[in-house]
């Protein structure tokens, strides 16, 4: 039988593995395969292996927090915001290949995941930590988005700055 901790962390890992769905739905591709890419960019094998990581990251943090605290209603909707945005930025770039919009939802992310870790971190120190390399990762997204999108204009007709 399950105790109530580990059943509240299977939770979690559910909500989690539902936004992680969008990039199995939403995948890169053909088209992005012909896209003019910074040199920097990861390596193929490198997304899905940096966001399993991530995604157990983010939660662990939610759980740790439910945890200590309980439902507290600020901290939560930021997570569900940012896991919220996070989901859709697959859908918008690889599914829509709208990289302006994709481009707006990933600022948007970060911002939300950098103020998920300062609603976290007063709870939970460890929840909030977890939660910078996630920050990190968005940062280094946000960059390749906008890299990919102003190097390849006939991909994204009408729609670069």
């Amino acid at each position: 039988m399950l105790t109530g901790s580990v059943l509240t962390f299977l939770v979690f890992l559910a909500i989690v593995f539902v936004v992680a769905m969008s990039g199995a739905v939403f995948k890169p591709g053909p088209w992005y395969d012909t896209l003019n890419k910074p040199s920097w960019t990861p390596p193929d094998w490198a997304f899905p292996t940096v966001w399993t990581v991530l995604y157990l990251f983010i939660a662990i943090a939610g759980w740790r927090v439910y945890e200590e605290a309980g439902l507290v209603a600020v901290p939560f909707a930021i997570y569900a915001a940012q896991l919220l945005a996070n989901a859709a930025w697959s859908a918008i770039f690889f599914g829509m290949k709208r990289a302006d919009l994709a481009f707006a939802d990933v600022v948007l992310l970060w911002f939300l995941v950098a103020a998920n870790i300062f609603a976290f971190l007063p709870i939970d120190l460890w929840a909030g930590l977890l939660l910078v390399p996630y920050l990190a990762w968005v940062t280094a997204a946000a960059c390749l988005n906008y890299s990919v999108w102003q190097r390849n204009p006939q991909a994204f007709p009408g729609k670069a700055v």
